[in-house]
């Protein structure tokens, strides 16, 4: 069955590849605004309200990694994928299961696996994801604001980028507290590492240096096992770089994105959405460029 996803997009980049950005756990694609202006001249954007969250809050998908999958598919055209936090869960996903229709892929703040385990030393402690999931039993407003909290802690513009943060939770009405409890399960429980060494296509990993919820050892990690990968690291930045280092993220994007057009891509495809209007220091380090 197909469900409408709403979805925005903007941009005048139309001989160059678009862009897909997917958002984070209780957020909307809103979020994007200050990286959308930082590439719209150059690039054509489709932005994704994942369901569940923003304009797609009634849309009745799951919040799983497949129905998100396929529902996010079948809104958009071939095109690069950028996933930030949850929204690079589901990103990988689809990339290593269509890489026919996803050229490339850039995590932002994000790794296959966001909790520790014996193989994997630097992932968030499973207990954080718990007591967070606890917390939304009785307060889902406080337990969302100390999630925020530690999205912007460590980031050179705390204050900014935490004010940004929670004005976005709220922009399209309270979010569901099933809907979060579920995002809290898929982060927890998901493990894509599998998928990382046969991923066919290339990848871009963007890690901030302070993130206090995605390690960049572990973002360094997932680059140095999967094929034509590529970390960079913004070293200012927490969990969310593209509202306060938004010049920089574009940057490591755009030299990606022309590394690696899609040749195959028709200029004439266009998004199909109910609105298309928009609400709204790097350092390079471990590449692994393999044939």
């Amino acid at each position: 069955m197909h469900v409408d996803i709403f979805g925005r997009s903007t941009g005048s980049g139309q001989a160059r590849p678009p862009l897909v950005l997917l958002h984070g756990w209780a957020m909307h694609g809103g979020l994007f605004a200050p990286l959308v202006e930082a590439l719209r001249e150059q690039h054509t954007l489709h932005v994704v309200d994942l369901p569940g969250h923003g304009h797609n809050r009634d849309c009745g998908v799951p919040l799983t990694l497949d129905a998100c999958t396929n529902a996010v598919l079948d809104a958009v055209p071939d095109a690069p994928w950028c996933g930030w936090s949850l929204g690079g869960l589901i990103a990988l996903r689809a990339s290593s299961k269509c890489p026919e229709r996803i050229p490339a892929l850039a995590m932002l703040c994000a790794t296959p696996k966001f909790v520790v385990a014996d193989d994997w030393p630097h992932g968030m402690p499973v207990e954080v994801f718990r007591g967070f999931a606890e917390g939304l039993r009785g307060d889902w407003r406080a337990t969302v604001d100390r999630f925020i909290a530690l999205e912007a802690f460590g980031s050179d513009h705390m204050r900014e980028e935490l004010r940004m943060l929670r004005d976005a939770v709220l922009a399209h009405g309270e979010p569901s507290p099933r809907v979060l409890a579920e995002g809290l399960q898929l982060l927890e429980t998901s493990d894509l590492r599998d998928a990382l060494p046969g991923l066919r296509v290339p990848s871009l990993w963007v890690g901030g240096r302070r993130d206090k919820l995605v390690n960049p050892r572990a973002m360094r990690e997932a680059a140095s096992i999967t094929p034509n990968a590529r970390y960079v690291q913004v070293e200012h930045a927490g969990h969310a770089p593209f509202l306060t280092h938004a010049d920089e993220v574009a940057a490591a994007l755009l030299e990606f994105l022309a590394r690696h057009p899609d040749e195959r891509r028709d200029p004439a495809v266009c998004f199909s959405s109910k609105n298309p209007e928009l609400d709204t220091g790097v350092r390079r380090d471990d590449e692994h460029e393999h044939p």
